[in-house]
């Protein structure tokens, strides 16, 4: 392990492209592990609508934002140097035993008690990106913590829609998600990722889980309105698989119509889907044309069959883009 610390945050390049990308958990994570190879003017935009695990514990007790997302974001930005993997490390590590600390993870203890300190949640993401070096900024996409409420149709009663509240219990609801929302339905957007959004050269949204972490980017008024304004160009990264409890049953189209859904006004000019995505008769590519979107196919899954995407391979594709969109 090097105890040296990097002498600098990575600044802006002259010609960087400015890039933001919205989202949360391992979704966001894979896309700035593969954006940050291809700029170093970089801003993840994350969820903040997560009630479970270490994070809704701190949320539950502290009161504030939970930062399990924003943790996840902070790690994928670190560099690949020793400083960089080291600190990416204990950022994720958590706690074992039968303690009260049991199966909190650092980089979540460490953001609380930093916000705790400074007061202000962007002064405090930024003041832990210096620290981990990150190539990157991180910011949460509202200045409250948020709910989501869903319209569900339940396996056990089908021929109804039940309302299911809050992140981990929509994420694994046992039936088929309809329609999101969030509580306060008008939440204050940072005004930070507002500003990052209408400077952006490109807007990246997803992957992720659809219902419980892209979408709810796409739901907060003020960065809706900034996505829908931006001069910037916009891609949207398909999901390799459908997602036990939350989306099973619908296909790469269907997650398409859902965004169109919520957000009817939301063009793209992008869509990146895995080779193993695309059906023979054509649907996809129609249904992305129809959003204003050129569908680019690549392969970008880490291993056939997987359902996280390689950063190098997912690099590559983000480049392709940026080059002929």
């Amino acid at each position: 392990m090097s105890t040296t610390r990097p002498a600098h945050v990575a600044g802006r390049a002259e010609g960087d492209l400015k890039v933001v990308s919205l989202g949360g958990g391992h979704g966001l994570a894979a896309s700035l592990s593969a954006l940050r190879r291809l700029t170093t003017d970089l801003t993840g935009v994350v969820t903040v609508a997560d009630n479970g695990g270490s994070s809704g514990r701190i949320r539950a007790e502290l009161g504030g934002l939970p930062p399990g997302d924003l943790r996840m974001a902070l790690a994928a930005l670190c560099g690949d140097d020793d400083w960089g993997r080291t600190w990416a490390a204990v950022l994720q590590h958590r706690f074992s035993g039968d303690g009260p600390l049991k199966d909190h993870a650092v980089g979540n203890l460490l953001i609380a008690a930093i916000w705790d300190q400074v007061g202000d949640h962007v002064a405090g993401l930024d003041l832990v990106g210096e620290l981990l070096g990150a190539q990157g900024r991180v910011l949460p996409m509202a200045a409250v913590p948020l709910d989501i409420e869903a319209d569900v149709h339940l396996r056990s009663a089908p021929d109804r829609l039940t309302l299911v509240r809050g992140q981990v219990e929509v994420s694994s609801t046992d039936g088929q998600v309809v329609s999101v929302r969030l509580d306060p339905s008008d939440p204050p957007a940072c005004p930070e990722a507002v500003a990052a959004v209408e400077a952006a050269d490109w807007v990246v949204v997803g992957p992720g889980s659809w219902f419980t972490s892209v979408m709810p980017t796409l739901l907060v008024p003020g960065l809706r309105d900034a996505l829908t304004k931006t001069k910037g160009k916009r891609i949207l990264v398909l999901n390799l698989h459908e997602q036990e409890g939350e989306t099973e049953g619908l296909t790469p189209t269907d997650h398409l119509e859902v965004l169109a859904a919520h957000a009817p006004e939301l063009g793209l000019d992008a869509v990146i889907a895995d080779t193993s995505l695309v059906d023979t008769r054509g649907t996809l590519e129609s249904t992305a044309r129809s959003l204003g979107a050129r569908l680019y196919v690549a392969d970008v899954a880490a291993s056939p069959g997987s359902d996280q995407h390689d950063p190098g391979r997912l690099a590559a594709a983000f480049g392709r883009v940026m080059r002929t969109a």
